[in-house]
C-alpha cells in the first residue's frame, strides 16, 4: 500500500483492546473498534514511520480538510508515555512507560482483521486480550470536526506475535482467579452431628402438644432455664 499515511508497526503491546465488539467509553459516545498502541521508545524505526505518516497527514488536511491552511498547533494522537494523560492530567499507567501510547479506532461498519502469527484469523477470541504483542496497521487522516482540527489514527488489521501479562481489563483465567480450592463439601469429611435435644425427665420437657414447660426446663439452644 503506496500510502504515506499508513503504518505497520513492528512489535508494540496492546491495551484497552476492544477488537472484537464495537465500544463506546462513555455514553451517547459513537461505539467503535479500538486499541490503545503502546510504541517501545527504542523502536525509533516504527515511531520514525509515524512521523512521517502525521505530516504526511497533515498536508492531506491542508488540501483537503483545512482550507489551504495549517493551524499553528495541530493535536496529533501520539502521546509521551512517561508523561500525562491530556484527558485529566494524570500519569499513564506504568505498562506505558518507556513508550509512545496512541489509540487507533474504527467505525463499526469496518470491523479490523484480526490474524496470528501465521497470517490465520484468530477465531477464538480470549486469545486477544490488553497486554498481548503484535503488529497493528494504522492510518493517520485530518480531521475537521465541530470547529476543531487535528489528526486522527485509523485502525487496520492486527496480527498477534505472542502472549503478555494481562493487563488492567484483560481475561483471567480461573486458576489466577480462585487459586487452590479447597475440597467441595460433597467430598469433604463428615461433620459431628448436633447433640441431642434433652431428653424428658432430665432437663426438663417442652410438651409438643400443650407446649408446657416442665419444671428445671432448659432451653437446648442458650443452655439457660426457661
Amino acid at each position: 500500500m503506496n500510502d504515506l499515511t499508513n503504518v505497520t508497526t513492528g512489535e508494540v503491546r496492546l491495551s484497552y483492546v476492544h477488537l472484537f465488539k464495537p465500544y463506546a467509553a462513555g455514553q451517547g459516545q459513537e461505539e467503535k473498534y479500538s486499541c490503545t498502541v503502546l510504541v517501545p521508545k527504542t523502536d525509533t524505526d516504527t515511531m520514525g514511520r509515524i512521523r512521517s505518516a502525521i505530516e504526511a497527514a497533515k498536508q492531506k488536511g491542508v488540501s483537503d480538510k483545512w482550507n489551504g491552511v495549517c493551524p499553528p498547533l495541530v493535536p496529533t494522537p501520539v502521546y509521551d508515555g512517561d508523561g500525562v494523560r491530556p484527558s485529566d492530567g494524570m500519569a499513564f499507567g506504568p505498562e506505558c512507560k518507556g513508550h509512545w501510547v496512541f489509540t487507533a479506532s474504527a467505525k463499526a461498519d469496518y470491523p479490523p482483521e484480526v490474524v496470528d502469527a501465521n497470517g490465520s484469523p484468530v477465531l477464538n477470541q480470549s486469545e486477544i486480550y490488553s497486554g498481548i504483542y503484535a503488529f497493528v496497521n494504522v492510518t493517520f487522516f485530518p480531521y475537521a470536526f465541530g470547529g476543531k482540527k487535528g489528526i486522527g489514527c485509523g485502525l487496520g488489521p492486527v496480527m498477534k506475535r505472542r502472549d503478555g501479562e494481562p493487563l488492567g481489563g484483560g481475561r483471567m483465567s480461573a486458576a489466577q482467579a480462585f487459586g487452590a480450592l479447597p475440597p467441595s463439601p460433597a467430598s469433604a469429611a463428615p461433620q459431628a452431628p448436633y447433640a441431642p435435644l434433652p431428653a424428658a425427665g432430665s432437663y426438663g420437657y417442652t410438651s409438643p402438644v400443650t407446649g408446657a414447660v416442665s419444671p428445671g426446663a432448659v432451653n437446648p439452644i442458650t443452655g439457660l432455664p426457661f
